[in-house]
C-alpha cells in the first residue's frame, strides 16, 4: 500500500492523463510522445515486474479515467443508473482497459537485458501488442490507442496507409523511446544516433504523407448528410415520434443531393413499422434528385432484430446490418448472468441485437460503392477493410447523444479521420448531434456542422479506388514490424551475454 502511494505511481497517472490532450478535440500530438517516454522512464526506473505493473496501471487509469469519463454520462443521464453506481461503473471499466497497460509493464520489465535495449525495442513493441490485444479483447476497445492522437495533422500520420493505426501507435512509442534516449545520453555519441533517428523517422512520415495510395474514380457525386439533433431522452420516446419523422422528412426533402444520408436509427421504429407512405414520399424525393437515401432504423428476420441502414431509390432497396455490437449497449454476454444489467439497472432500447455479419457487400447506391458501418464500428480499422478495395466511399451513421455535451463525439470523429487515412478513402459521417462531418483521402475535415444543432451538410464528393498497403495487409506489417523489434532485442542480448562470458 505504501508504494501505491509513492511518487511513481502519481506521476505515471498524471501522465496517462496528460496523454488525453494529443486526441480530439484537443489534437497536441507531441504530447502522446511525451507522455509515453514519461511512462517508459518510469519503467526503467524499476527492475521488479510487479513494479511496473503498477505503474502501468497507474497511467492506464490517469488515460482512461480522463479519457473515457463520458461513459459516466451514458450510464447516469440516459442509462437512467444510480450516480454512485455509474461513477464505480465507469471507474471499473477505467480499470479493465487499465489492466492492459499494466500487463505491458509487467512484461517488458521481465527482459532483463540492457535497459537501453528496453526503451528503444522492447517497451515500444510491448506497448504496441498490448493496444492491439486491447483492440479485440472482450469484443475490443481500441478507442484511445496513441496512433489516433496524430491524426490528421502530425507527420507521423504518414504512416497510417501503410501500417494502420497501431502501426502509428508503434512509431509513437518508438518515438518515445528514441527521444527518451536522446536525454538518457544527451551530449554522448549515442544521444546524438537517437537523435538523427528519431528526425529521420518523422521526416520520412511527412514525405509519406504526399503519396497518393489511391485513385479518383468517376465524376464526383452531390451528398447530403443529415442531423436532427433528437435529444436522447426523447429520442424513443412514443409522444416524440411524430416530431422525429417530421424532422427527418423536411431535412431530406430540403436536399437536392443524389445521396443522402440519416444518422444511426434516425428512424427509431423497427422498418415493418415504418408507415408505408413515410417511406414512398422519401424514395420518391430521391427519385427525382436521381439518387438514394440511407435510412438508419432496427430491422426484423424473424426472431432476430438488426440496429440497420437501408436504401431506397433509384437503385435496388438494399440494407446493412450492423456486424460488430456493442457489449451491454446492443448484445447481453453470458445472457443467463448478466441479463439484470439491462433488464434492471439500465434502459437501454433494442439491447440485445443479432449480428449481420462480417462479410457484407457494399451498396451500389447514387453510383457509388458504399460500405457503411453503424456507430463505433469505426474503431476497427481491420474490420472496415473488409469492404475494400470494392468501396468507393465510405459512411459511418451514428448516434452519440448518448454522451451530451463531452469530448466523446470529437474523439469518435477522429476515429474516421484515421480510417480516410488508412483506407485512402473519403468518409461521410451522417450523426444524429454531431460530429457531422466529411473528411478527405487525407483526414482533414472538408466540411462539418455545429454540434447540438439541426442541419444538413451538403458537397461534392469524390469516389476512390484502389489500395492501400493497410488495405492489403491489415495489421499483419505492423506485428511483423514488433515481433521483429523484439527478435532484435533478445539477439543484443544473447550477444551481449556470450561476449561477457567470453
Amino acid at each position: 500500500m505504501k508504494y501505491l502511494l509513492s511518487s511513481p505511481l502519481l506521476l505515471a497517472f498524471v501522465a496517462g492523463a496528460i496523454a488525453v490532450l494529443g486526441f480530439a478535440p484537443f489534437g497536441l500530438f507531441p504530447v502522446s510522445v511525451l507522455s509515453l517516454a514519461a511512462l517508459f522512464w518510469l519503467w526503467s526506473k524499476t527492475e521488479r515486474p510487479s513494479q511496473a505493473a503498477w505503474i502501468g496501471f497507474a497511467f492506464g487509469m490517469g488515460l482512461f479515467c480522463v479519457g473515457v469519463s463520458w461513459i459516466y454520462v451514458a450510464l447516469h443521464e440516459y442509462g437512467y443508473m444510480h450516480p454512485i453506481l455509474a461513477a464505480i461503473a465507469t471507474a471499473l471499466f477505467a480499470a479493465v482497459n487499465a489492466s492492459i497497460p499494466a500487463l505491458a509493464g509487467y512484461i517488458q520489465a521481465r527482459f532483463k537485458g540492457a535497459v537501453s535495449l528496453r526503451i528503444i525495442y522492447v517497451m515500444p513493441a510491448i506497448w504496441t501488442l498490448a493496444e492491439w490485444f486491447r483492440g479485440f479483447l472482450f469484443t475490443g476497445f481500441p478507442w484511445l490507442s496513441m496512433g489516433y492522437t496524430q491524426a490528421p495533422s502530425s507527420p507521423l500520420a504518414g504512416y497510417a496507409p501503410l501500417l494502420g493505426v497501431f502501426g502509428v501507435s508503434l512509431v509513437v512509442a518508438v518515438s518515445a523511446g528514441l527521444l527518451l534516449s536522446f536525454w538518457n545520453a544527451r551530449g554522448k555519441p549515442q544521444g546524438r544516433f537517437a537523435l538523427i533517428v528519431l528526425l529521420g523517422l518523422w521526416a520520412s512520415g511527412a514525405a509519406l504523407r504526399v503519396v497518393e495510395w489511391t485513385q479518383p474514380q468517376g465524376a464526383p457525386v452531390n451528398v447530403s448528410l443529415l442531423q436532427g439533433n433528437i435529444g436522447q431522452d426523447t429520442k424513443f420516446a412514443e409522444d416524440a415520434l411524430i416530431s422525429t419523422l417530421e424532422i427527418y422528412r423536411r431535412l431530406a426533402e430540403s436536399s437536392d443531393a443524389r445521396l443522402i444520408v440519416m444518422p444511426e436509427t434516425a428512424i427509431p421504429l423497427l422498418r415493418d413499422n415504418v408507415p408505408q407512405e413515410y417511406e414512398r414520399r422519401l424514395s420518391d424525393h430521391v427519385r427525382q434528385n436521381g439518387g438514394d437515401i440511407l435510412i438508419g432504423a432496427f430491422e426484423r428476420d424473424n426472431e432476430h432484430y438488426y440496429n440497420s441502414v437501408y436504401s431506397l431509390g433509384t437503385s435496388e432497396s438494399q440494407r446493412y446490418h450492423k456486424d460488430h455490437l456493442v457489449p451491454f449497449g446492443e448484445f447481453i454476454p453470458l445472457r443467463s448472468l448478466l441479463g439484470w444489467i439491462i433488464n434492471d439497472l439500465l434502459q437501454i432500447p433494442m439491447g440485445d441485437l443479432s449480428s449481420g455479419g462480417a462479410n457484407q457487400a457494399p451498396l451500389n447506391v447514387a453510383g457509388q460503392q458504399v460500405a457503411v458501418n453503424i456507430c463505433y464500428e469505426d474503431a476497427f480499422g481491420e474490420e472496415v477493410i473488409h469492404a475494400l478495395p470494392q468501396a468507393t466511399l465510405l459512411v459511418n451513421v451514428t448516434n452519440d447523444a448518448w454522451y451530451g455535451q463531452s469530448h466523446a463525439a470529437e474523439q469518435h470523429n477522429q476515429l474516421s479521420q484515421m480510417r480516410a487515412l488508412e483506407t485512402g478513402r473519403v468518409v461521410l459521417r451522417a450523426t444524429n448531434t454531431g460530429v457531422t462531418s466529411i473528411i478527405g483521402v487525407d483526414g482533414q475535415i472538408q466540411a462539418q456542422l455545429a454540434q447540438h444543432q439541426e442541419g444538413v451538410l451538403t458537397a461534392q464528393v469524390q469516389g476512390y479506388t484502389g489500395s492501400t498497403p493497410y488495405v492489403r495487409w491489415g495489421n499483419a506489417a505492423m506485428l511483423l514490424l514488433a515481433v521483429l523489434m523484439l527478435g532484435i532485442a533478445w539477439w543484443q542480448r544473447r550477444r551481449a551475454s556470450i561476449e561477457a562470458l567470453g
